[in-house]
Parts: structure tokens; sequence; C-alpha cells
């Protein structure tokens, strides 16, 4: 067989390929003569043939058959095929095959290898792909190569050592004493892959933590590591771009970062040489900003001094003068998280964050958004929300919903005066109407009412708006309601804050009748429109008969709610003329509902403080997962009345909690989904009244006969039956559940429901668990209301443990004595 060509020309050869359609062909055929090469046992070109295949998976293409000859080459004793064996067995490799079970043994070989390059390749597997399995096992071998004193072995042992410690946690104490000695280690691989150990080590381990912050005293030393790194004078081994390893700094404050957070003593230790890092730090090149970007996060994660605070924020704040886009967001993001407890700091670098909205970069733009809206106060609120109301005005529509949402908010909170935050708010429902939230119009409109020496202003301004634009379709909403509610101040021409317009009625009706006519307006506009108009009959004298026809006309519009209110108000006209005038007068003044959460953050000039809400707890009691569909299936059809189960003393839950608990989503005659609060739902008096006043049934039997329900797999359900004091019409029914089995019956549940024309009350049952032999029985009461003395008819089911196997069963009960019934 002719030998097979090299990677190299193999390479070029693909390389030429015009098309994927040729390059698959080429690829195909040298598949093909690996696969026959592999068959033949080829020793010699086995090296070439796996390099050549790794290609090809590099490149997409499948390369699994070469599985078995990566592990035959890391058996074998010549390096070059070790090598290419192990970049194999990391690429083609992973422990959710079985296949690289059959390596542990070669690893575990290699790795007490007397070369140490070989030891390295093993290394380097065992960190890339090895699984837990195989962690177990060659841990110990990890361990003693991290006690070595060859620098290039410890390092590599080290990384391999991270990902034992991610695979099999409890290995963790094993490397604990092989980790006092690395940081005592010159070379700067080793210290680095040791502080990637450690990091891992305390990261994963609150205990570890703890042990390397008091008894190794790890922070001095760090800290010892990381001046010298500063102090050290220009070093080409290590230098980049003028600084001494910043992958070692960065990782080293990534570690002082987990030490030192909620530690006050290990905090202090480490004060004086962030600060350090924070000033003699170059910040001319990439590199410098990676190292004082990490500082910044150390400052900020642990106890720091307040004096360091700010010489990170500062930090960021000269981020945000950078030309590189990507320092620019980092920085943004970073005063964001941090805006709440620097605030004051933060508030320093106010003009340069506002200036950042005028960024092309659309992900800048909107980080600084959100951290100009934190930086709002009482203090600052007219400049930033000119500043705010600008970038509304001419920004991407992408923005707008979230920047009025933000302005809202902003004005409800620190508005200087009413009329400035009506004024703000009309301006937003200008310039972006159409992006507000939903909660935009109701939210203006309270406020209005509540301003009522502000009402005249407010619909002169609305009336101007109206006029120059009704597309905006908030804005034209809350107008129509304004102008309706104080259209009398409109035309008196009642002004006191700025110089009054003239206005007659039927101009008035003319803009609100162009908005009906609008094919602008929404239908919700309309409708606002139309109920302005009526209100109007109140506040206008000379134009109701104009408003009567308007009315008229859309009592036949094509629009059901336009119609409907039309149809309602031509009625008021008619009908019920004398109510008019009192059912049309103006809204009394609106209570502030919260929508908030249990706990609203109040700020104030950068202090928080919690202003707890009055809540109520919904008590949350938990049910069965699969409650509702067991009753879909237990009703059937839709004729079934539901039942209203009785909480034991210990639920505090109402009867209609229990209700939606039970029935969840199933909806039997108009009632509310379960995904919503309890409600308490009314029920007749002989399910809530009298139950402690007088007894509810007879203590003597009313001489209805006892009847067997249900008597299956040893279960037997009887009832008796009894009267009910408090109203004829109740049939008390006792369910006995007996066990003729050897095993007991546990997790047993009863549930019944009844048709439509009867009310079924089931009450807390005397146990859950029915004793095997008869030795006992579980009995409920049920309580059935029969006013039309209908012939009882009744559905159960069963639920309940039996020998560890969970069973249920159906029945329907027709056979109810006469008496119990008529």
């Amino acid at each position: 067989m002719p030998a097979p060509i090299r990677l190299r020309e193999l390479i070029r050869t693909i390389r030429t390929a015009r098309t994927q359609a040729e390059e698959r062909e080429m690829i195909q055929k040298e598949c093909a003569a690996i696969r026959s090469s592999f068959r033949e046992e080829d020793n010699t070109y086995r090296c070439r043939n796996v390099a050549k295949l790794l290609y090809m998976h590099m490149l997409g293409y499948p390369a699994h058959f070469g599985q078995l000859e990566c592990l035959k080459l890391i058996a074998s004793q010549k390096f070059t095929d070790k090598r290419i064996g192990y970049l194999g067995a990391m690429l083609l490799l992973d422990e959710r095959q079985d296949v690289h079970l059959l390596m542990t043994n070669c690893i575990k070989n290699d790795l007490n290898h007397s070369t140490q390059f070989v030891q390295g390749l093993a290394l380097c597997t065992l960190g890339c792909m090895g699984s837990s399995e195989m962690c177990r096992d060659l841990a110990g071998e990890v361990e003693k190569l991290l006690k070595t004193s060859n620098s290039y072995l410890r390092k590599k042992a080290a990384l391999s050592a991270v990902h034992v410690i991610r695979k099999v946690p409890e290995l963790m104490e094993m490397f604990l004493p092989a980790t006092k000695n690395l940081l005592n280690e010159k070379n700067h691989g080793v210290l680095h892959t040791s502080v990637v150990l450690l990091t891992e080590m305390c990261e994963r381990s609150p205990d570890m933590l703890a042990h390397f912050r008091k008894n190794e005293k790890l922070v001095p030393q760090l800290v010892r590591i990381l001046k010298n790194l500063i102090m050290s004078g220009y070093s080409p081994e290590h230098d980049v771009s003028g600084i001494s390893d910043p992958f070692l700094q960065v990782r080293i404050l990534r570690l002082l970062r987990i030490l030192g957070r909620n530690d006050d003593d290990s905090s202090e230790a480490m004060n004086d040489i962030l600060a350090q890092v924070a000033t003699n730090t170059e910040t001319s090149k990439n590199v410098g900003n990676a190292i004082l970007y990490e500082t910044v996060l150390t400052i900020m994660d642990i106890k720091s001094e307040s004096g360091l605070r700010v010489l990170a924020i500062n930090i960021l704040g000269r981020f945000l003068l950078n030309n590189d886009k990507n320092i620019r967001y980092v920085a943004l993001t970073s005063l964001l998280k941090t805006v709440q407890t620097d605030h004051n700091a933060v508030q320093r670098h106010r003009s340069t964050i506002v200036d950042c909205l005028k960024d092309l970069d659309v992900s800048i733009k909107r980080r600084a958004m959100e951290l100009s809206f934190a930086l709002v106060n009482g203090n600052n609120i007219r400049g930033m929300m000119k500043e705010l109301l600008y970038f509304l005005d001419s920004c991407d529509p992408e923005f707008k919903a979230d920047c009025a949402s933000g302005v809202f908010h902003a004005a409800e909170k620190y508005a200087p005066s009413k009329r400035w935050h009506i004024d703000t708010i009309m301006r937003v429902l200008t310039t972006a109407g159409s992006y507000v939230r939903d909660d935009a119009v109701p939210n203006l409109i309270q406020l209005i009412t509540n301003s009522v020496e502000m009402h005249g202003y407010t619909v002169q301004r609305l009336y101007k708006a109206l006029i120059d634009d009704i597309s905006q379709q908030p804005l034209t909403q809350v107008s129509s309601w304004c102008i309706g509610e104080y259209g009398d101040l409109l035309v008196s021409g009642k002004c006191e804050e700025e110089e009054p317009i003239q206005v007659t009625e039927d101009e008035v009706l003319d803009v609100l009748e162009g908005i009906l006519v609008s094919n602008l307006s929404s239908t919700v506009t309309r409708g606002y429109s139309l109920t302005a108009i009526m209100k109007l009959s109140t506040r206008f004298t000379s134009a109701v008969n104009r408003i009567k026809k308007v009315v008229l006309v859309y009592g036949s519009s094509i629009d059901v709610e336009l119609q409907q209110r039309a149809v309602e108000y031509n009625a008021l006209f008619k009908k019920y003329d004398h109510m008019r005038p009192a059912l049309l007068e103006r809204m009394p003044i609106m209570e502030k509902t919260s929508t908030s959460g249990p706990t609203e953050i109040v700020q104030t000039n950068g202090e928080t403080e919690p202003s707890i809400l009055e809540t109520k707890h919904v008590p949350n009691v938990p049910q069965p997962a699969n409650q509702a569909n067991d009753l879909l299936d237990l009703l059937g059809g839709n004729d079934v009345m539901p039942v209203i189960q009785t909480a034991p003393p210990t639920k505090l839950v109402s009867a209609g909690g229990e209700l939606l608990d039970l029935l969840g989503d199933l909806s039997l005659s108009g009632g509310v989904p379960a995904s919503g609060p309890p409600v308490s739902i009314s029920q007749p008096p002989f399910l809530l009244d009298g139950l402690a006043s007088q007894p509810l049934f007879n203590d003597v039997a009313a001489g209805i006969p006892p009847m067997i329900a249900y008597n299956k797999n040893g279960l037997k359900i009887d009832f008796t039956f009894e009267r009910s004091n408090t109203n004829p019409n109740i049939a008390v029914i006792t369910m006995h559940a007996s066990n003729s089995t050897e095993a007991e019956m546990t997790e047993f549940v009863f549930q019944a429901a009844v048709p439509k024309t009867f009310q079924l009350q089931l009450l807390s049952p005397s146990s859950n668990i029915v004793p095997a032999l008869n030795a006992g029985t579980v009995t409920q009461i049920i309580k059935v209301l029969n006013p039309q003395k209908q012939q009882l008819r009744m559905r159960v089911k069963l639920t309940y443990t039996h020998k560890g196997s969970s069973l249920q069963d159906l029945a329907e009960v027709n056979n109810f004595p006469p008496q119990s019934w008529q």
C-alpha cells in the first residue's frame, strides 16, 4: 500500500477546492483511505492519519472512527505518537463516551513517567476531559506532582487539580497541604495557576475560604506578590505593553475580592495595595485599563474605605472619557451597579454620563439612560428632566417606551410642583405618546383630578395640544377626558397661570367630533371623546341639542362599544333626564393606590430608606399538583356541582379558597381561575351559618337504612344517613371507610361530586390512614342540600397508597335509599 499523503499536502489540497461539494469529495476520499489504513493495523502511518483526522474534525467533518486509534497512540512509547494521541483524545473524546475510561491506566502510567513532557501531556489531558471517575482514580498522582520541585509540572498539576475539584468537590481537602508553598514559587506560571486553584477552592467551599483567611494568612502573601509586580522594573519575560504580568495581577485581584468580601480584617489588609494599583497603573494602554477595572470591582466588593471607593468611581469616570466604546460601556455598567451605595460620588460625573446619551452606540445610550434615571433626585430633577426630555425627542423608537416610563416614575417621585409635574407628563405625551405604558392615561387623569387649583390651566394646555395633534392616542384620551370634566372652565376663560384663550362651546364640540370621525382615533379614544361630549351636556348651556344629535347618530354605530355608550346616553336624555346632572357631575378627588410590592425603595439625594406599604399576605396552602386533573377525571361532564371542602382547624383558608384549590383551572359554572388569589364565595346559609350555635344534624338516626357505596380490593365504603336540624332539605351522610386487607392504606383521600341541582360540602376526615384487618374506620361527614327533592346521584373518587403502590378508583353511586332524598 502506498504511503499516505502528509498533513501539509492534505491541507494544501483541501484549500484548492473551489466549492463545498468538491471539498466534501476530497474529505470523503481521504477518510476512506484512512479507514483502510486503520483496518490494516498500519502502525507506521497511524500518527500521520490521526493528525489528518484531527484537521478534518476541526473543519467540522465526522472523525469519531479515530477514537480507538488515539488510544493506541497514547499507549505507544514514542513521544510523537503520544502527543498526537493525547491531542486526539482531548478533541474527539469526552466523559459522555465510555471509551475514555480505557485511557485511565495509560494516563496513570504517564503521570509517573520519567520524562516531564510525557507527564505534562497526561496532566493536560486529565485537566481537559477527565470524568469524575477518572479524577477520583488519578487525584493522588496529581497531588504528588503538585508537590514536586519541577515548575513545569507544578503549573500543569495545579490546573489539573482545578478540574478535579470541579468534578469531585469532596477531594478538595486532598490538595490543601500542597497549596501551602505554592505562592512562594518564583515562577510566574506556577503563581498564576496556583492563584487559579486557590480561587476555585475559595469559591466552592466556605470552610476553605475561612481557613485561607485565618490559618494560612493568604491575604498578606497575595499583597506581597502584587506589590512586587507593581514595583518591579522592566522584565522582558513578563512585560505586556509596559506592565509586568497583567494576567497574574488580574487573577490576584479577583482572589483578593473573594477573600475580602464581608470580612473586615482581610479588607483592611488589602486597602493600601489596592490604592497603589489604582494610582500607579498606566491608563494609556488597554492592559492597564483591564487591571484598573478589576481593581474597581475588588474595591466595590470588599469592605473598603470611603476614600478608596471614591477613587474607584473616579477611575470609572475617566473610563467614560475613553475613546474605546467597550471601556465606556463597562464604566456605565459598573456605575449603574454602584449608584445606590455611592450615590454622591457618582453624581460628580453626572455631566459626563449625560453626554453619553448622545453617543452613536445604542448599547452605550441605553446604559447611559438607565444610569441617568438612577441619578435623578429632588435636587437635580429639573436639570436632569430637561436633558432626558431632549433625549426623548431625538432618540430611536426602541428607547422611547423605556425613557417615557422613566420620566413618569421620576416626575411622580421628585416633582417640585404640580404644575411642573403636569407640564412634564404632557410634554412626554406630546413627543412620545404612542410609546407610553398603558397606565399613563389613568395616572395623569388622577394627577389632574387631584390638582384642583390647576384645572383651568390644564384643560387650556390640553385643548391647545389637541388642536395641534390628535395622532398621539394617550394625549388625545387625556385631553378628551379633561375637556369633558372641565369644559366650562375652558369656555369661561378662567386661567390664572397663563393668558386665557377665548373658546366657544361650538369650537370645543368641533374638536371632539373631529376625534370621533378621525381615522387616527382608536376605539378607546372615540369612547373617551363620546363620553366627554356627553359630560358637556351638563357643563354647556347652548349646545345641548347639538350634543343630543351626536349621541343619537352614534346609537347606530357599527362599533359595538360606541353604540352601547350612545344608546345608554340617549336613554339618559329621554327617560332619566332628571338624573343626568347628578350622574355627570365632576369626578371627586381620587385616592392614590400603590401598585408596587410590599417594600418600595424611596430615594432622596442618594439616601435610600424602605417605605413599608400595607399589604395583605395570602396564605399559601400546598395542594396536590394533579388535583385539578383529578377532578376533571372525576367529573367527566359539566353538569356537576363542585365540592366545597371544609378546611381543618389548622388551615386558615376560606371556603372559597378551598374551592379554588380543589377545582384548579376548571370552570364549571362561571367560576374564577385557580391562579388568582383566594376569593370568598358566598354559600347558602346551611354551609356557613349556625355551625356553632346549634348541632348541624340529629344525634339519633332518622330511620334511613345505611348502604354500601363501594367495595373493592379490600376497601369498603359505607354511608349512614341523618337529617339536619337547621334545614330539612339537608341530608347528612357519614362515610365509613374500612380495610379488610393485611396492610394499612395510607394517604387516603375521599372526593365526591354531585349534579348542579344539589350542593355538597365535605368536612375534614378523621384520618388519612385506614387500618388493616378492619381494626378501625376512617369517617368523613358529607352534607348535601337537595331543595328540589330529586333523586340523589354522586360520583366518588378514592385515592390511597397500599403496599407501596399508589392506587385510585372512580365509582358512581346511584342506589341511595329514597328516605335519604325524599
